[in-house]
């Protein structure tokens, strides 16, 4: 069971940040959400994530425009990227950015992105 990790969910469908906001807080996390690119960067600003869940495909700024702001060599917390389509362009895109994970939601199971999230929060704190 996770130790309240702090973890910032961008996502602009309202009905999947729900979902995602109500797995993890079963899970025993402390969950913020943000609804475009715009507010995760407001949220990072006003305290850095545990970890980052960037959904690709937001207003404002998407998820690769985010990423472009916290290179991983300057931030201190992992970033899985969220998709709805596998598309090669923009999974390459987010490793040569520093994602850490890629989640397709069409093809994954919230109880995968529970398992990215846990297995990069454990890696995290041998990083430290």
């Amino acid at each position: 069971m996770a130790d309240k990790a702090d973890i910032l969910i961008a996502e602009d469908d309202a009905v999947l940040r729900e979902v995602y906001t109500k797995k993890f807080t079963l899970s025993g996390y402390t969950i913020r959400t943000a609804e475009n690119g715009e507010e995760a960067i407001a949220e990072i600003q006003k305290k850095e994530p545990d970890i980052l869940v960037l959904d690709i495909n937001m207003p404002i700024l998407d998820g690769l425009g985010v990423l472009e702001n916290y290179p991983k060599d300057k931030r201190s917390f992992p970033i899985i990227m969220l998709t709805n389509f596998g598309d090669e362009k923009n999974k390459q895109r987010s490793e040569e950015l520093g994602a850490d994970d890629y989640f397709i939601k069409s093809e994954m199971t919230i109880r995968k992105l529970l398992e990215m999230v846990e297995t990069l929060l454990k890696a995290k704190k041998y990083w430290q």
